[in-house]
């Protein structure tokens, strides 16, 4: 039997990488269990960002030049950092603005169609950004989207399978953008392999990591990926809309930038400000305008831990934690109507379980007034994110004890089956 406080807290006692808490900024009275959502705030990012608001405060305009590092070529340091992370060099990764926007530059520069290869290929199940921006890509293409794009479709509505997406790399498909990991269902695609199909078919394919950077092991240059998108506030800890981050293999350094700005110029000649653009050969090319700097400088305190920590004992403890959570769930609260909308393989899941019920959007609201921070996403899914940094075995304990209550005593059915604005 698992579900046993001393249980919990024995696992604690052993765990080879126990929860950092006191290296984050925890909410009170609070078991934050939506970090896939937005990630709690590390001290060392609080840190970096007063640093470099002091950095301004003191400097004005000299703050460009004169901090270490020049926070005029910021996006490079940042860079550093963050590429380890995902398997890839530096110069192939640059942050910059928001996924939504990287995946249309990126897209812009990857997708030239031809009369015999036209179309790209997606998913039913990704977080829409991605559709509606590649919509709008092609209308500015003077195409009709609903020609071009074919759309692999979940034979449940929870997962994708590798073999029916690799059954639809057709000679008539120009580029795929999957996601990684699956926002609603947790479920991790496997990358290497599906990259490797596209490649034998000639295809470009790139990946949406928002759910999957920070969590999962990436092997970018090994898988030969060829491009990426990914946010930095959810696992990567870095603070509301901090700026997100984009990966471009080297190979396609050399062809012309989708969003041309003269933040992306040739650093030597940037300021004779010419009429003729002339970007960096390396990701840093596809920066567009001003960096922003203060959505920036929480990264780097936030990355520091990744490195400090290592991306492998990370993803080792997050696979301990789900398989935990899951076996609560199953051993407590399948006879309440619960489900499992998460792949139970350890390897095929991201780093957050989905609890599926009819009245999850009451159950989620009766949560957080109990002191659980997860979220919903519709239609019935509650996702609950087990982070390596901040949540141990005892916080899932407590988590599945709640919910049982709430079952128990139909606390849920005080709230209204209505979300709000931000489920």
């Amino acid at each position: 039997m698992k579900f046993n406080l001393e249980e919990a807290r024995r696992q604690d006692q052993e765990d080879s990488f126990k929860a950092i808490k006191h290296e984050f900024n925890m909410i009170e009275n609070t078991i934050y269990m939506d970090g896939n959502s937005l990630g709690l705030f590390p001290k060392a990012a609080e840190e970096n960002l007063l640093k470099v608001l002091q950095a301004y405060k003191s400097m004005g305009i000299d703050v460009w030049s004169k901090t270490n590092p020049p926070l005029f070529l910021y996006q490079d340091t940042l860079a550093e950092l963050m590429a380890p992370i995902f398997g890839a060099k530096a110069s192939e990764v640059t942050i910059h603005s928001n996924t939504t926007v990287n995946i249309y530059s990126l897209m812009a520069t990857l997708y030239q169609p031809t009369e015999t290869r036209k179309k790209i290929l997606v998913d039913d199940l990704n977080f829409p950004t991605g559709r509606y921006t590649i919509e709008s890509l092609l209308r500015t293409k003077g195409l009709n989207p609903e020609e071009v794009i074919m759309e692999v479709n979940s034979r449940d509505g929870q997962f994708l399978e590798e073999d029916a997406i690799i059954e639809m790399m057709t000679d008539e498909i120009a580029v795929i953008f999957l996601p990684a990991v699956l926002y609603r269902s947790g479920q991790l695609l496997d990358m290497k392999s599906l990259t490797q199909a596209a490649h034998e078919k000639g295809i470009i394919i790139g990946f949406d990591c928002s759910h999957s950077a920070g969590s999962v092991i990436h092997e970018f240059d090994h898988w030969d990926v060829d491009f990426a998108v990914w946010c930095t506030y959810k696992y990567l800890n870095s603070g509301p809309g901090a700026n997100a981050a984009l990966f471009l293999n080297e190979k396609h350094h050399h062809l012309p930038v989708g969003i041309q700005g003269w933040q992306g110029y040739k650093k030597d000649k940037q300021f004779d400000l010419l009429n003729h653009f002339d970007n960096v050969k390396d990701a840093s090319g596809w920066q567009t305008g001003t960096q922003n700097i203060l959505s920036m400088a929480p990264i780097e305190g936030a990355l520091k831990l990744f490195h400090e920590h290592g991306m492998k004992n990370i993803r080792e403890k997050s696979i301990r934690l789900t398989q935990y959570l899951i076996d609560l769930i199953e051993e407590v609260l399948s006879s309440y109507g619960f489900t499992i909308g998460t792949p139970k393989e350890p390897l095929r899941r991201g780093g957050h379980v989905a609890l599926i019920h009819e009245e999850a959007i009451r159950i989620n609201a009766a949560l957080k007034d109990l002191g659980v921070l997860p979220d919903f996403r519709a239609p019935n899914v509650i996702r609950l994110a087990p982070v390596a940094f901040y949540v141990d075995y005892e916080d899932l304990y407590h988590t599945v004890r709640i919910i049982k209550l709430i079952m128990d005593e139909k606390i849920y059915e005080q709230y209204d089956n209505k979300r709000g604005t931000v489920a």
